[in-house]
This record gives C-alpha cells, structure tokens and sequence, in this order.
C-alpha cells in the first residue's frame, strides 16, 4: 500500500504520484486519469469506464448488421 500526502499546488491540492504508481499505470504527464466512484472509496485508472459498455454497443450494432456489413465489403 502506498501512503500519498496531499499538497498544494496552485491555488489547488493535490496528489504527486511517485514515479512507480506511473509506471504501473503506464501513465506520463499529460495523460487522463478517471476517477470513479466504488462502494468502499474511489477508483482511479487511466482506462474510461465507459468505453466499455460503448464497445459492446458496437459489437452488438455489428452482429445485428452483419450481412449489411458484409455486402459494403465487397
């Protein structure tokens, strides 16, 4: 478990996250980070929880219109 201390930075606080947390995450300046709300605190991760559910949207519309997908590939 890693202990994080919160900081001021700006008129803001906030988090450092040590250049270990980063690596695991696979994260570097600038990239997203989406904080989700869970039964016992927060999730915090670099992947959209919502892509998912869009993903699967799409591979739903794909298998309903196979044959139609199908025929514009020829």
């Amino acid at each position: 478990m890693t202990t994080l201390k919160l900081t001021q930075i700006g008129n803001s606080v906030g988090v450092i996250l040590p250049k270990d947390v980063l690596a695991r995450l696979k994260l570097e300046k600038g990239d997203l980070l989406h904080v989700t709300d869970m039964p016992g605190g927060i999730s915090l991760t670099p992947y959209d929880p919502g892509f998912e559910e869009q993903l699967e949207i799409g591979r739903e519309f794909m298998r309903e219109y196979r044959d139609t997908f199908r025929a514009l590939a020829k």
